[in-house]
């Protein structure tokens, strides 16, 4: 990668990353003192092997791991899109010590846990370390696609051969790979919970009636909606025959019920206004938003998850002793 960058500048960038993904932090600490001793001193003498000799610099070796505040990871986040560029390398070689605090280079290497299967979407990595077999398919294949989002990847899987799991998938390599969406576990998931459906069917509802018809379709064209509305009353009839045959004539009813109650209380909300139109989302000028988003204030009926991942949020529990047991046995007893 660092003779490809020299050859042709930003055009490598996507494979001067490094991502390593380690099943454990233990395993990853010891990574990463190996890259900070080890690794460094090798690849300064990588140009004796015919390749190109490599710095890494101070400061460009990073985890994404547990140990990060919630404040780091932001940053650490926002550092990552920043790309290799000659250009960019001369200024900061040129910087004042206090301009080059503000400007950042770009990671070397960044060694991560499961963190970075979800919500890492950073298009320009390529390249990535896989230390050991993920302990489930799923997570193996959330890990490897934060890599190749928007250019080929690279994802070298390296097996440990003292561990049974590591030397099984070894020896199945070709034939697990190109059949591993088939081996992903099974999720328990509950889709038509009471408590999936009250958080969900709002934005199932507005999607299908906005997909259906072009006449519900542009952001201002909420208030088009009519009570009755013969667009809604097929969405609702389609997502109730969909709730039948999965979940039951009981739950399908339920749902039914739900959506009718949605599609009044959109019908009255396009009349409530008259002098302003009513719009999906916020935009400027004089409208009003039908859709609000989660944790922007309380819940409403057409109040939209941006992922029904996490129907609630996270709620932090005081917990007081009973009368004779010590916080020690009180805590034990709710863990």
């Amino acid at each position: 990668a660092e003779k490809l960058y020299r050859q042709n500048d930003a055009t490598a960038d996507p494979w001067m990353t490094l991502v390593g993904y380690f099943n454990s932090i233990r395993e990853l600490a010891g990574m990463r003192r190996l890259v900070e001793d080890d690794v460094r001193t090798r690849l300064r003498r990588m140009d004796a092997r015919g390749l190109a000799r490599r710095e890494l610099r101070l400061g460009a070796v990073e985890e994404l791991t547990s140990r990060k505040s919630g404040t780091e990871i932001p940053v650490l986040l926002d550092r990552l899109e920043v790309p290799f560029s000659q250009a960019a390398e001369a200024a900061r070689k040129a910087a004042t010590p206090e301009q080059r605090r503000r400007m950042p280079g770009p990671f070397d290497v960044v060694l991560a846990t499961n963190m970075i299967s979800v919500g890492v979407d950073v298009d320009r990595l390529g390249l990535m370390l896989v230390a050991g077999q993920p302990k489930t398919t799923a997570e193996y294949i959330q890990a490897t696609s934060r890599v190749g989002r928007a250019h080929p990847g690279i994802v070298c899987t390296l097996y440990n051969w003292a561990r049974p799991r590591d030397l099984s998938h070894y020896e199945s390599f070709a034939n697990y790979h190109e059949t591993f969406y088939q081996h992903v576990e099974a999720l328990s998931v509950t889709p038509w919970a009471p408590r999936a459906l009250d958080r969900g069917l709002s934005g199932v509802l507005v999607a299908l009636a906005r997909l259906r018809e072009s006449r519900l379709n542009g952001n201002r064209a909420a208030g088009q909606v009519q009570s009755p509305d013969a667009i809604l009353q097929e969405v609702i009839e389609a997502i109730r025959l969909r709730a039948e045959r999965v979940a039951g004539a009981k739950v399908a009813a339920e749902t039914k019920k739900l959506l009718e109650e949605r599609e009044r209380a959109w019908g009255r909300q396009a009349v409530a206004n008259p002098e302003r139109e009513l719009a999906y989302q916020r935009e400027p000028g004089n409208v009003v938003p039908l859709l609000s988003r989660a944790g922007a204030g309380p819940w409403e009926t057409f109040t939209c998850l941006n992922s029904l991942r996490d129907v609630e949020p996270t709620v932090p529990l005081l917990l007081k002793p009973a009368d004779g047991l010590s916080p020690a046995d009180q805590t034990g007893g709710v863990a």
